[in-house]
């Protein structure tokens, strides 16, 4: 079997003196294919630096996490706009992300628009490129799927998506896909989206360096925790795990457009 990890932030400076490490661990683990979304400027050149690295193996994904909204240096908006439109011209990224709106880091009304701003701009350069977009959505999916369709963007991808689950239905009717990583082992919230989501929209991520608890507490978040989370939608859907696995990369290779090598 074959997996991906659709979203994790090779760039964070956590993982810095461990790319050696983790990338031994996904080819020990068959997880041939990493997307390492950027949080910022700086983090999307890393990103790229990566991917420029380790070719077929590690893709970027560019764009500015609605965490980061309110901490911009001086034209770090445009300047991360104009590098996402340089590199999608050179065909060397394969996504937008990690942007979105989170109402948690955006207390103040001004903070808000900023964030909207930001995640706003995204968007329309994602229109610009026509590249997917990788959405974080904490306690705005309501908002961002209002939104959505006021954009010229066809594929989208919701990671790590929670609530509300009643959302869900119409999400993959537009043809959504959604992402879920090890929680998917013991949440009782994240096991019931995977059980309501048709697996045709269902994506594995780590979301690295993130920690999780459950079985995997006190550890390094590891790309070989992917196998472990086709495993546990496996269980939930009560499918084999081959066809799992084989689905998920076939959702990848139709999401990102990348072929498999």
């Amino acid at each position: 079997m074959k997996f991906v990890d659709v979203h994790v932030h090779l760039s964070d400076p956590e993982y810095s003196d461990k790319m050696s490490q983790l990338i031994a661990d996904a080819k020990h683990s068959n997880v041939i294919s990493l997307i390492s979304n950027s949080m910022d400027l700086e983090t999307s050149y890393k990103s790229l630096q990566l991917a420029k690295e380790n070719p077929n193996f590690i893709y970027a994904a560019l764009g500015i996490h609605p965490w980061n909204s309110q901490n911009l240096k001086p034209n770090e908006i445009e300047e991360t706009t104009n590098l996402i439109i340089k590199e999608a011209d050179a065909r060397r990224i394969v996504a937008i992300g990690e942007v979105g709106l989170d109402p948690q880091y955006a207390k103040s009304e001004e903070q808000q628009k900023q964030q909207r701003k930001t995640f706003h701009e995204m968007l329309s350069v994602a229109e610009k490129t026509s590249l997917p977009v990788i959405i974080h959505s904490r306690g705005s999916s309501e908002e961002i799927m209002n939104l959505l369709p006021s954009y010229r963007v066809e594929k989208v991808l919701f990671h790590w998506f929670v609530r509300p689950i009643e959302l869900l239905h119409e999400m993959t009717d537009r043809g959504y896909y959604i992402s879920e990583g090890p929680s998917s082992v013991f949440s009782k919230g994240i096991r019931e989206v995977i059980k309501r989501a048709p697996l045709s929209n269902l994506l594995t991520e780590t979301d690295g360096p993130v920690q999780y608890s459950g079985s995997f507490k006190n550890k390094m978040t590891m790309p070989s925790f992917i196998p472990l989370i086709v495993n546990a939608i496996a269980e939930i859907k009560e499918v084999e795990e081959t066809e799992v696995a084989n689905q998920i990369l076939q959702n990848f290779t139709n999401f990102f457009e990348i072929t498999i090598v």
